[in-house]
């Protein structure tokens, strides 16, 4: 069994910097590509930003220049630093990781989420 947990959401003004993390537990063997996903009220789940094993990373066109991810593979972690937050930032954000358990399974797995809420 895999759990994500994520924190580090809550209330910022618009401009400001929020740092989310994610910390990937359980059986684990080796965690490949983890990533952030966002959902906006009334909007699809979209892509935030991804990150491999070896540190390539990927943005949606929308938090280029703006969001960093990053990732500490010791700790079994990735991160989201959000700076210059905007109010259409506003969205509950999802952890993704996909992992090989110890039995060598290959699954993705998903947090819970936590809530950005970027006040205009």
């Amino acid at each position: 069994q895999v759990q994500l947990v994520e924190s580090g959401g809550g209330l910022v003004q618009a401009g400001g910097s929020l740092r989310l993390s994610c910390v990937v537990s359980g059986s684990i063997f080796k965690i490949n590509t983890m990533g952030w996903y966002r959902q906006a009220p009334g909007k699809q789940r979209e892509l935030v930003a991804t990150i491999t094993r070896g540190s390539i990373t990927t943005y949606a066109d929308s938090v280029k220049g703006r969001f960093t991810i990053s990732r500490d593979n010791a700790k079994n972690t990735v991160y989201l630093q959000m700076n210059s937050l905007k109010p259409e930032d506003t969205a509950v954000y999802y952890c993704n990781a996909e992992v090989t358990s110890r039995d060598y399974y290959t699954m993705d797995y998903w947090g819970k989420g936590t809530l950005v809420t970027v006040s205009s």
